[in-house]
């Protein structure tokens, strides 16, 4: 019974982000739960690779590329999901980026752009389109990926800060407003993980080293670390829980230098 709790088979689900990092690792997660899955970030080639693996696993995947700043193409990755599968059930908002590491109000007006359009924008176009199906299916589960910046600013990470706010207020905006048709809405904030995009931080020791200082399990965390919290909230085993935002940072904002 318990174990049932966390199958999504029969369930499809769109990861954006999905070809490396956090998305990918959910991506995997969900499939070996069951779960069509269909990929999306912007390279169709890493996608392609993606979705290959998953395949020779005995997952079902469909690799789309669509860039999550561009409105059109995320309505037609809805779309092909439909025509592929004839449902959409999970959405898991999790593509971003941060193209500017420094003070805030020395930021181009471009790079205010760039992360708000992919960051917020983005996920506010799928959320739409996805909705529309998931109606259609009789409710749903979206996911949205946070950080803890959005919780509280990072240094030298003000507009990605600033953007992840944005998101865990959408997540509990879009709770309250789908909460009547069965659609629960839920963010992950995730603290410092080991992925390419975060690269910057963790390679830098003079960066990396407060932070494990901080961390009580003295590590930082992994994809599938994320991964886990994910599928518990895409199952039915968190199908009371909505409008919430899991810290998943290895206990950093308990901890203390």
């Amino acid at each position: 019974m318990v174990a049932n709790m966390f199958d999504l088979t029969g369930k499809v689900a769109i990861v954006t982000g999905a070809s490396r990092g956090i998305g990918r690792s959910i991506a995997e997660t969900y499939a070996d739960a069951g779960a069509m899955v269909v990929l999306a970030s912007r390279k169709q080639a890493a996608l392609d690779a993606v979705a290959d693996e998953i395949v020779e696993r005995g997952g079902q995947a469909l690799a789309v590329a669509a860039h999550n700043g561009d409105k059109s193409a995320l309505r037609a990755l809805v779309e092909r999901t439909l025509e592929r599968f004839g449902r959409l059930d999970i959405l898991v908002n999790n593509a971003a980026t941060n193209p500017h590491f420094g003070t805030l109000l020395e930021a181009d007006d471009s790079y205010w752009h760039k992360t708000i359009e992919v960051n917020l924008l983005g996920n506010v176009w799928l959320s739409q389109a996805a909705v529309k199906a998931m109606r259609a299916g009789g409710g749903g589960k979206i996911v949205n990926v946070a950080s803890i910046v959005g919780l509280n600013p990072g240094n030298y990470q003000g507009i990605y800060s600033i953007t992840k706010a944005g998101v865990i207020s959408l997540t509990k905006t879009l709770a309250v407003e789908l909460g009547h048709d069965n659609i629960q809405v839920n963010a992950i904030a995730p603290g410092l993980i080991k992925t390419r995009f975060a690269r910057t931080l963790w390679e830098n020791e003079d960066l990396l080293g407060p932070v494990l200082a901080r961390t009580p399990v003295q590590r930082i965390g992994e994809p599938k670390d994320i991964a886990g919290i994910a599928l518990y909230l895409a199952s039915a085993a968190s199908d009371y829980m909505t409008g919430e935002v899991l810290v998943v940072d290895g206990g950093f904002g308990a901890g203390s230098l």
